[in-house]
């Protein structure tokens, strides 16, 4: 289930991944399992990432975000020009 954001949480959300660096480039080659599992592994480590989806057209780059954010179960926080911001809450740690 994606998770959604309050507006007060996406505009927190977007001050936190301002000084970020995009940590998965998606290519040519669109979304692939190997690129969704690189991005739930960077979001399993870091709640919030950057993403770089390569290409032209803006329509795509947007039909790309929502399948990466719907893939991996995260809510796309925000997008501009070519990167995307995603964040998904870390797993609840297994207690005693």
């Amino acid at each position: 289930m994606p998770v959604l954001l309050t507006p007060r949480e996406r505009s927190h959300l977007k001050a936190r991944a301002h000084s970020l660096e995009p940590s998965v480039q998606v290519g040519h080659a669109g979304v692939t399992d190997a690129v969704v599992k690189e991005v739930d592994r960077a979001l399993t480590a870091h709640e919030l990432i950057k993403v770089k989806i390569v290409g032209d057209d803006r329509q795509a780059r947007r039909d790309t975000a929502d399948a990466i954010a719907e893939r991996t179960n995260a809510a796309l926080v925000y997008g501009v020009g070519k990167v995307v911001v995603l964040w998904r809450p870390k797993p609840e740690e297994l207690g005693d």
